[in-house]
């Protein structure tokens, strides 16, 4: 990519040269963005039947060179050479109306403040947005002067008031070159850093002395996915280095012009921590890379109470009026910037932090973030997605997104909450209260429909369509109230629901035979959902906004199963790396004597208290047994400790907060004299992510397949990949339970300088189905019949 080509939005380009103000978020009719599709559906078809029917009138009516046209969405793209800089400026006109000679840009917005007190002075961002359309479409049309629109509609009257200007192509084009100049700087700025990156980037080494067994593998085929930008599934064992692997070859291929910007896309804090550390790691070598790493707008607000606007915080008070200096100086002295630079030049500014953050991902290399900041229909980041960019998403511990898509891509509404915020409102809003009954009753008939079915859940491969209609009502009433009256009592639990309503219907507009609705009947309250089964398509969908996609995770077993299910095609990549340490300094026992089964728990108590003693006894040191519940973990818990009171034991709580599982991790001390035996639930917060090097962890027992707990949609989930594959079973329950599996027994070698046991007690491991699965470094197990089998086998092993 060339350093002084800059490729901007008109709407990006005008919001950051001309806002200012105060930030406010106060409610203003969120359904606005949806509201506003079909507001511009239907003023776009008004005009294309109104001009359709002007047609029809004989030509020898109009002038010889009249021509009637009316053009919907219209792309606009200018290249201009300006201050040695190539801007490419591009946007989508909503409308372009052609009356013969007489043209006219044609932006239109939605609202709710009635029409009456909207007039020219109404928005100024609103006009300079469509006079750049004016001014790109005049100059490629040779026009002399155009015609400037501004069309508002009212969602709730579906009234429109048109406002029209008419300019002189020499005005729009002092306007034009303002905002060029007002931009200016913050290119110069861009074209020098990326003068400097780029440099710094071909200078690089890799930041190790040599690459770890598999690492320069994947790190080459990270790169040709990128320079091809294609798609990659990568299933890299614990050691290879993962993050370096495909970190180190983005930044290369940015530095050769196939990225322009990185999305380390994570689904854990932890995780982003280790990509934090990479780049550190790198910048230390001599790299220059602008790294934003973003917090959740809960963890890093500076009030008690989240409330975005310039009455209840002081931050958002004239936000955009200092949030460009704060940009210029964070960019001239920061390349890292975490969570606590944000915080520090936040407080320095006084401006919103969260704002703060997105505003500098603008300007980033390279963004380290959750998961749905590109994924999730509802809050993905759509000012990088207006214009196709070279994007390259990294998509760490893969196997996560799974899970986290169809809770993504879902969406789910309880009657309960309808009933009691109508009691509140019907002395307030009977409008409201109205709507909210008609709900109320809808689900009503919902829950005599559950009844009727056995364990009182209703499901229906279509939607509920006589819902939908209700929560438009409903949320069309609520807007002028939520919008006037925040301090009332109700209004905290109607914004609820008012923002639960929108989210269903959200979700509603991707449904297709990927999903399903079913109700649920929970005593007198009733649950609506509309559950996505299969998040292929729309995963594979929002993977186009990138140009590349690696997708990477230890445990990517079986991959045909995840490239399906995360939204892989024929053409996509594959590569599999073994672990890259020595076999030897792992044993692998398998016990397939006892039934872990939910009927045979209570039985097999002694038998796994039997096996974990015996585990223990060969070397003092550090363990982990991992459990698949709570309750199976505690009743295990209490009866080893009734057994052995003396060796030192601990337990995961549930709902651990940070403080507490800080201090659970600090308990695995290096060069333990004493043996330590913690106890974990399999899929937990300490089943995945956690990085116990060396002799702070020697060995893990991993009780149970893993499997889901039996439930509604695990079985939903089932049917319909039985129905679609023939693996329901496996997709709903073996596969996901066997990832549980592989992510523990990954604890417990970290480093080619790891030594460890592992222990994997229930029959089903000896099951030729679960043996298939196994990653290839696994066949090296040996089955144990008894504890004696147990304690030989690992005796041997902890003398070598």
């Amino acid at each position: 990519m060339e350093n002084n080509k800059i490729k901007i939005s008109v709407r990006n380009l005008v919001e950051f040269v001309l806002k200012s103000g105060d930030l406010d978020s106060r409610f203003t009719g969120t359904s606005r963005a949806m509201e506003g599709t079909k507001a511009h559906q239907k003023i776009q078809k008004e005009y294309k039947n109104k001009f359709s029917k002007e047609k029809q009138i004989p030509l020898e009516e109009f002038e010889a060179n009249k021509k009637i046209e009316y053009m919907a969405e219209v792309i606009l793209k200018y290249d201009i050479e300006y201050k040695n800089f190539h801007f490419i400026i591009e946007g989508r006109a909503d409308g372009i109306i052609v009356e013969g000679l007489d043209i006219t840009i044609d932006e239109i917005k939605s609202l709710t403040k009635p029409l009456e007190l909207v007039d020219e002075e109404y928005n100024y961002l609103h006009w300079a947005q469509a006079k750049c359309y004016g001014y790109i479409y005049a100059i490629q049309n040779n026009l002399e002067d155009i015609n400037v629109q501004i069309t508002y509609y009212n969602i709730n009257s579906e009234e429109t008031k048109s406002l029209r200007k008419n300019f002189n192509v020499k005005e729009l084009e002092i306007f034009f070159f303002s905002l060029l100049d007002g931009y200016y700087f913050w290119a110069s700025f861009m074209k020098d850093w990326k003068i400097k990156r780029n440099f710094s980037i071909k200078k690089m080494s890799f930041p190790f002395k040599c690459y770890r067994k598999g690492q320069r593998e994947l790190a080459v085929a990270v790169y040709g996915t990128i320079k091809e930008g294609r798609k990659i599934f990568a299933q890299a064992s614990t050691g290879i280095g993962k993050t370096m692997s495909t970190l180190f070859p983005s930044i290369k291929a940015m530095g050769e012009g196939f990225v322009s910007k990185i999305f380390y896309l994570t689904a854990k804090t932890i995780t982003r921590n280790v990509a934090e550390d990479a780049i550190i790691k790198m910048a230390s070598g001599g790299l220059s890379l602008k790294v934003v790493i973003l917090t959740a707008k809960d963890k890093i607000c500076f009030k008690e109470k989240t409330s975005c606007n310039p009455e209840d915080c002081e931050f958002a008070k004239g936000h955009f009026d200092r949030v460009n200096n704060a940009i210029s100086e964070i960019l001239n002295k920061e390349n890292i910037i975490n969570r606590e630079v944000v915080v520090k030049y936040s407080k320095q500014f006084s401006i919103c932090p969260f704002e703060f953050s997105l505003d500098l991902a603008l300007w980033a290399d390279c963004i380290i973030c959750d998961y749905n900041y590109v994924f999730d229909p509802r809050v993905y980041l759509r000012r990088f997605f207006d214009n196709e960019e070279e994007y390259t998403f990294l998509i760490d511990e893969a196997h996560n997104l799974v899970d986290r898509a169809r809770e993504m891509f879902s969406a789910e509404l309880d009657k309960q909450p309808f009933l009691e915020v109508k009691k509140i409102m019907k002395s307030k809003e009977p409008k409201i209260a109205k709507a909210l009954d008609k709900i109320n009753s809808c689900m009503i008939k919902f829950r005599k429909l559950c009844e009727e079915q056995e364990h009182n859940v209703y499901i229906q491969k279509s939607q509920m369509e006589e819902v939908y209609p209700l929560l438009r009502r409903l949320i069309s009433e609520s807007e002028e109230w939520l919008t006037k009256n925040n301090k009332l009592e109700g209004y905290e639990q109607l914004l609820e629901i008012y923002f639960n309503s929108l989210a269903f219907i959200r979700i509603s507009e991707l449904y297709d035979d990927r999903f399903i609705t079913y109700v649920e009947k929970q005593g007198s309250n009733v649950r609506i959902k509309i559950f996505c089964l299969d998040p292929s398509y729309l995963l594979n969908e929002s993977m186009k906004r990138g140009k590349s996609v690696v997708l990477f995770s230890a445990t990517l077993s079986p991959i045909g199963y995840f490239k399906e299910i995360l939204g892989g095609s024929d053409s996509d990549y594959i590569i599999r790396l073994p672990s890259p340490f020595s076999l030897e300094k792992r044993k692998l026992l398998i016990a397939d004597r006892v039934s872990t089964k939910y009927k045979d728990r209570e039985s097999s108590l002694t038998s796994i208290i039997e096996y974990i003693a015996a585990m223990i006894s060969a070397k003092k040191g550090n363990y982990i047994v991992f459990l698949p519940s709570y309750s199976y973990m505690t009743k295990i818990y209490e009866k080893f400790c009734e057994e052995y009171p003396l060796i030192n034991t601990m337990i995961q709580e549930s709902n651990m907060i940070e403080e507490n599982r800080e201090k659970y991790l600090f308990n695995f001390k290096e060069d333990n004299k004493e043996t330590l035996v913690a106890f974990a639930v399999l899929g937990g917060m300490f089943s995945e992510g956690i990085d116990l090097k060396g002799d702070r962890l020697i060995g893990a027992i991993i009780v149970g397949v893993g499997l889901p707990q039996l439930c509604l949609e695990r079985d939903i989930i089932k049917d319909y990949f039985k129905e679609k594959n023939n693996f329901g079973y496996e997709y709903a329950y073996m596969y996901p339970g066997m990832n549980k599996v592989l992510q523990a027994a990954g604890r417990v070698i970290r480093t080619e300088d790891d030594r460890g046991s592992i222990l994997l007690i229930d029959e089903r491991f000896g099951n030729s189905a679960y043996k298939m699965i196994f990653p290839k470094e696994w066949y090296s197990n040996i089955t144990v019949r008894s504890v004696k089998d147990i304690q030989n086998n690992l005796a041997e092993f902890w003398r070598k």
